[in-house]
């Protein structure tokens, strides 16, 4: 199974592959019932998650219905406990829309909820995040998980993430991050996919973030909240929605709160 999904993740363009994972799902469903392991995002219960391996394989990753993954598996719990974002009324941008949440999102009323990608057919906007084609402090909430280590000019799309947010408006930025790098590592003349595999982790990173990550957030003139939400939960709680061991929590799996200043 690793094996397989490896080859649609690396061979198949995502465009493409948001359609055929439709179909895949049908199947893994009903392959893994059980009721060891719970989804939080879609609420449905199985004897185990599918395994997920891109660049590292990881067992009791990916939910078989709602394809969530353990960040947003983490991220939605953090929703629902610490924020008000089920409640009060917001315009909420979504860049690079992950599917798990795309339906949850757009049937919540208190939500003016828009999708954005650069290609992906079910976007509301297709845009570039480097130079987004929407109006000043336009948004109260703005989410683009893991995309910054892909952009060319990190200044400008950050720059286009504070533009676009209101006063106070806040984003949610996560990033993969190597815990054992202080300072984020970059080099524009590494170009081909295989070096950038080599050198940032995977073929289309053009950098691999550090310890520093919320620094340069801070730099770009946004108030940053690195919030450790995930060691509030018990070894239960990350058990069952297969977030990580206790052992194995590091930075990434803190939250980036990136909040405008007025």
């Amino acid at each position: 199974m690793k094996k397989i999904i490896k080859f649609f993740l690396q061979k198949v363009p995502r465009k493409y592959l948001q359609k055929l994972v439709l179909v895949f799902k049908i199947f893994a469903k009903l392959f893994y019932l059980g009721n060891k392991k719970e989804c939080p995002v879609c609420g449905k219960h199985y004897r185990k998650f599918l395994p997920y391996e891109y660049v590292i394989s990881r067992e009791n990753a990916l939910c078989p219905n709602c394809l969530s993954l353990e960040r947003h598996r983490l991220l939605w719990l953090y929703f629902k406990k610490e924020t008000n974002l089920f409640e009060e009324k917001r315009s909420f941008l979504h860049i690079a829309p992950e599917m798990c949440f795309i339906p949850l999102f757009k049937k919540l009323p208190n939500l003016d909820y828009k999708t954005a990608d650069l290609e992906s057919p079910w976007a509301d906007i297709h845009l570039n995040i480097e130079n987004m084609p929407l109006e000043d402090n336009s948004f109260d909430i703005l989410m683009a998980n893991h995309i910054l280590e892909h952009v060319n000019d990190l200044p400008k799309a950050l720059s286009e993430i504070k533009r676009v947010l209101k006063p106070n408006g806040w984003a949610v930025l996560l990033s993969p991050i190597n815990p054992n790098r202080e300072i984020t590592y970059e080099d524009a003349s590494i170009t081909s996919p295989e070096e950038r595999e080599k050198h940032f982790g995977q073929k289309d990173h053009v950098r691999e973030f550090g310890k520093d990550y919320a620094t340069l957030l801070e730099k770009a003139g946004f108030e940053v909240e690195e919030n450790r939400f995930v060691e509030t939960l018990s070894e239960e709680e990350l058990e069952r929605f297969a977030i990580a061991k206790k052992e194995n929590i590091n930075i990434e799996h803190h939250i980036f709160i990136a909040k405008k200043r007025q």
